[in-house]
């Protein structure tokens, strides 16, 4: 992590070094210790992690944050969303318990597991703190994390995080409990016994929560509050103290411009909040078994996301496309396993009015690029580009007069978007209204996740029920890619008979 001279130790000891030894000293950093699953954030790590480990650990807690995000966009209910998020926590993000430490070996687990969330909570913290609408939402989704780990912690471990806070809770009295105990009965909903409480005073600004849904006795500036209603007390702590700091680290954020190791990865973080954009892989979109030639795209491309299926209707329609186009379309048939062969194919075989020597001088030479066949820099060790991810897509500029490249959710009209989903069988007036209004909030990646999840709504009913998919293996789709591999398994899964057939 970045070093800073704030957490190193006894900052005034060290001022008494001779001079002429300062330069060859070795800073000493506070060794951080984990005594608690749950944590604030409040010290920022210091010692040192390798730039691999900077970046992954980033991506994978992004995936978490981006899907938390999007089951809120999807207006998802708690169970919902506790089915979604807990096996990508456990993948990408998991936090075990203490009393889960038996042994040396776990008790490094332990330490590693938390480290990692440590760290890339205070990455993506640097990452997300350049803007107002960034910081909004980094907050917004750290404190709804913070909120499912904290309903989940061990009762025990919970109690001793909490008592390690030291926060500003004046207990109440028993005289004050009596003399006010009409005003908490009546203002506490579900209350039985106000004796059977364990009440406290706080500020109201700490409990917006409970203020707002009137919740709560206020007087002279306090309100009392429950032992029951820790969460919200604890929620709206930690969402002031996080939102403080996002915006203490964005004054700071201009002494990294110089850094050219650490500006590229957090800028790179920071446009794919989000999709959760990692680096690609060849699994993504390559379905083992599936007969991907030339003369089947046109049967598969009722798997393809929306860009690639207007690409491909284009295509059809007017036997050519421009070069942006034609580079997005080639890129993701390359991802689904075309091979550069049939790809020559399919492409010669559409382009109807160009004769053999037109195709081959204007068009057959950026094929074999992309897959790498001749080029160099990129291409040196024969892998091409790789397929466009959303981001990608979404980030690229709109496309001109003519074109046809780009995300449909996000570069056509709405009117046009609706009438292309109907060209292509949507039909569900409420799936079409969420579009429009996941469009006007340019929640693109949701609107297209919507429509995915309205076509194969059968299909991810079967796998759910008879156990084939996980909710795990229905995460967001994040890649052009992983929609038709997510889309043409499916199809295929569907056909199979049920396990309990």
């Amino acid at each position: 992590m970045i070093r800073q001279d704030a957490h190193r130790i006894d900052p005034k000891r060290r001022a008494t070094i001779d001079h002429k030894k300062r330069q060859f000293a070795v800073p000493i950093y506070k060794q951080q210790d984990y005594p608690h699953r749950l944590n604030l954030y409040d010290t920022p790590p210091t010692a040192e992690i390798t730039l691999e480990q900077f970046e992954q650990w980033a991506i994978d807690r992004l995936r978490i944050l981006a899907e938390i995000e999007a089951c809120s966009y999807r207006n998802k209910s708690p169970g919902e969303t506790d089915t979604q998020i807990t096996p990508l926590l456990q993948k990408y993000l998991p936090l075990s318990s203490n009393t889960s430490s038996s042994n040396g070996a776990a008790d490094l687990r332990l330490r590693n597991e938390r480290q990692k969330d440590h760290y890339s909570h205070f990455i993506l913290r640097l990452a997300f703190s350049a803007t107002e609408d960034l910081r909004r939402r980094f907050a917004r989704a750290e404190t709804m994390l913070f909120r499912f780990r904290f309903q989940k912690d061990d009762s025990r471990e919970r109690r001793a995080f909490i008592d390690s806070l030291n926060l500003d809770w004046e207990p109440v009295g028993e005289e004050e409990r009596n003399e006010i105990a009409e005003h908490l009965a009546n203002s506490t909903p579900g209350l039985h016994r106000v004796n059977d409480e364990t009440w406290y005073k706080v500020d109201w600004e700490k409990v917006p929560e409970l203020v707002e849904r009137r919740s709560a006795y206020m007087r002279r500036g306090k309100a009392y509050v429950p032992g029951r209603e820790q969460l919200s007390m604890i929620m709206a702590e930690f969402t002031a103290r996080l939102e403080r700091s996002l915006e203490l680290t964005s004054r700071a954020l201009p002494r990294l411009d110089e850094d050219d190791r650490l500006t590229p990865i957090l800028n790179h973080l920071s446009k794919n909040f989000g999709s959760a954009e990692s680096v690609y892989t060849e699994s993504e979109g390559h379905v083992d078994g599936a007969e991907i030639r030339a003369s089947s795209i046109d049967s598969l491309s009722q798997h393809f996301p929306l860009c690639m299926r207007s690409l491909h209707m284009n295509l059809r329609k007017n036997h050519h496309l421009k070069h942006f186009g034609r580079l997005q379309y080639t890129l993701f048939l390359k991802g689904i396993g075309l091979s550069l062969e049939e790809c020559i194919l399919f492409w010669r075989q559409s382009f109807k009015g160009k004769t053999d020597d037109e195709f081959n001088s204007q068009y057959k030479y950026n094929i074999r690029h992309a897959y790498g066949d001749v080029g160099g820099d990129v291409n040196r060790r024969g892998r091409g580009y790789p397929p466009y991810s959303c981001q990608k897509i979404l980030g690229d500029s709109n496309p001109g007069i003519g074109q046809t490249h780009g995300c449909p959710y996000r570069h056509y009209s709405v009117d046009n978007l609706v009438g292309l989903l109907q060209a292509t069988g949507v039909s569900d007036k409420e799936v079409l209204r969420g579009v429009r209004e996941d469009v006007g909030k340019q929640r693109y990646h949701i609107a297209c996740n919507r429509v995915f999840e309205s076509t194969h709504k059968n299909e991810i009913k079967k796998v759910k029920e008879d156990g084939t998919w996980s909710q795990a293996d229905l995460d967001t789709i994040v890649h052009p890619n992983t929609y038709f591999k997510r889309s043409y398994l499916l199809k295929q899964l569907a056909k199979a008979p049920s396990r309990d057939a």
